[in-house]
């Protein structure tokens, strides 16, 4: 899972910054990086707090904030 999780988040991340490169360099239009770099950062925020979660203290249900 926490491999697969990687591989989304790392893709995601590869599409946001290379579609804003690629508009950039004027190879795509506006729209087209808004609908793409949207895409990628949303499946980015999805897939990265799979695999980048940590686990609590065992005496962090005691603690009252």
């Amino acid at each position: 899972m926490h491999s697969i999780a990687k591989l989304i988040s790392i893709a995601a991340l590869t599409v946001t910054v290379v579609s804003c490169l690629l508009y950039f360099a004027g190879a795509i239009g506006h729209n087209a990086v808004k609908g793409v770099a949207l895409a990628g950062t949303v499946a980015w925020f999805i897939a990265t707090p799979l695999w980048m979660s940590r686990e609590l203290p065992v005496d962090a249900a005691e603690v009252e904030i």
